[in-house]
């Protein structure tokens, strides 16, 4: 026994005179078999784009809303509703990136610039749009970004605004009666100068839903190209102003009056136009029991 620790004793003193062979660390190391220690590794930055929904918090989802904890920093859009930004705990970081008709706090490739930066300096990044990715959101635009910088991403899917309508207004997307297809369209392209194909707009609208995003500024115009392609003047129309939300406000007219309803309504929100005979068949939902957050007490 006296004998091991002389040695040990022995092989301590030389390990500390002599530096330029041994330090203590490196021998402690070598004595416990842990070897040289690895680097430290810089933490990896990775985005995910996110669906907020329509506008109504509880539909969110639970991917989306676990993701917007766990986040570095959130870049939301002005269609995001602010009791879904809410949901952003103090400790995220939050910066405004949205676009809305004329007002734009950035410019898209700046917005993907940024999601890009924050990436390469390792921050879990969530890149918030209002409704879903997919549709109408220039998330391609971000992913392409993205790639090109070899950062990784994922999506996360929203409730789009216009299932959310439908189900909040009692518009049905489909009915076999008159509708066994559905149109989601944008009336503003990358070309602010650019209108749809009214040709082949008119002929989806007489025969199917037609949903048209973004379309409040151009309702007038878009009501009197489709008369002049043939659609009756009595033709249903809806428009839906911050559908899902507890301002939803719902306006039902046709090809002929809906633009001037909409204006003595003074509508200014987020508003989706529905053209088609689903119109007509409109249910009456009780929005109160969707808003109504109270406890159901246990059967």
């Amino acid at each position: 026994m006296n004998t091991l620790v002389n040695t040990f004793g022995l092989l301590f003193r030389n390990a500390l005179s002599q530096p330029a062979r041994y330090s203590t660390s490196g021998f402690l190391s070598g004595w416990l078999g842990n070897g040289k220690s690895a680097p430290r590794s810089k933490k990896e930055g990775k985005v995910y784009i996110v669906g907020a929904g329509p506008g109504d918090v509880e539909l969110l989802t639970l991917k989306a809303l676990r993701l917007i904890k766990q986040a570095d920093i959130v870049l939301f859009d002005a269609l995001v509703g602010k009791d879904v930004i809410a949901q952003i705990p103090r400790h995220v970081k939050r910066e405004y990136v949205g676009k809305r008709c004329g007002q734009h706090s950035m410019k898209q490739q700046e917005i993907s610039a940024k999601v890009v930066e924050l990436a390469k300096a390792g921050h879990c990044v969530v890149r918030l749009k209002g409704g879903d990715p997919a549709l109408f959101a220039r998330t391609c635009e971000e992913t392409m970004a993205l790639t090109e910088a070899n950062i990784p991403f994922a999506i996360v899917p929203g409730i789009t605004a216009a299932s959310g309508m439908s189900a909040y207004t009692g518009i049905p997307l489909t009915d076999r009666r008159c509708a066994q297809a559905v149109s989601f369209i944008t009336a503003h392209f990358q070309n602010p100068e650019k209108w749809p194909d009214m040709a082949q707009l008119a002929k989806n609208v007489a025969s199917q839903t037609v949903v048209v995003y973004m379309g409040l500024s151009r309702l007038s115009t878009l009501c009197e190209e489709l008369k002049k392609q043939g659609i009756a003047d009595d033709w249903p129309v809806a428009a839906v102003e911050n559908a899902t939300s507890p301002q939803q406000r719902v306006i039902e007219g046709t090809l002929s009056s809906i633009s001037e309803q909409v204006s003595h309504a003074n509508v200014s929100g987020p508003t989706l136009l529905i053209f088609g005979k689903v119109v007509e068949s409109r249910q009456l939902v009780n929005t109160s029991l969707l808003h109504n957050k109270q406890h159901v007490s246990a059967i």
